[in-house]
């Protein structure tokens, strides 16, 4: 038995042997679990917050306080983005259904944005606390190559905006 989501449907998969009464427990069963499963994959503004701030006091010492973090859907070449000068994090919505880890770290990603601008040795530094930091990178690629985005080979350290805007690119 399964349930999930395609083109704006739900679909349940049951055996056909099932008595009707079977068949409406199994399917209210199964959508139960399907929307707990999406809750825990889809979390609200509200719910990235609550995780934004666990990551920060688990991995950075609380140091690292957003103001505001919030799902959006204009990021086409970037996995999150954030303003240090007003502590606002953007996370793409393209990450909506991947694995909790990877967007834990995408997470943690603009986090340490909020402490140290720029990809250099110290932001990476702040990163090394969170054990899957490698895993979620070579996720998000693979992901990335798959979707045919753009890769860039420019310098890490480049990446810094001066508009006061830093963002996980999909490398």
């Amino acid at each position: 038995m399964s349930a999930y989501r395609e083109d704006g449907r739900t679909i349940v998969l049951i055996p056909g042997h099932l008595s009707a009464a079977d068949e409406r427990r199994w399917v209210d069963t199964m959508l139960r679990k399907l929307d707990a499963g999406e809750r825990r994959r889809r979390p609200s503004d509200t719910q990235l917050m609550e995780r934004a701030q666990g990551l920060s006091r688990r991995y950075l010492g609380g140091a690292a306080l957003p103001r505001t973090i919030r799902w959006v859907d204009n990021q086409n070449s970037r996995w999150g983005s954030c303003t240090p000068a007003d502590a606002s994090i953007r996370i793409s919505d393209r990450l909506k259904g991947m694995p909790g880890w990877v967007l834990d770290y995408v997470i943690l990603h603009e986090l340490a944005h909020l402490l140290q601008p720029g990809h250099g040795e110290t932001f990476w530094g702040l990163l090394t606390a969170y054990p899957r930091t490698e895993r979620a990178r070579g996720y998000l690629e693979g992901v990335a190559a798959t979707a045919g985005l753009d890769l860039s080979d420019d310098d890490p350290a480049d990446d810094w905006d001066p508009d006061g805007t830093e963002a996980t690119q999909p490398r």
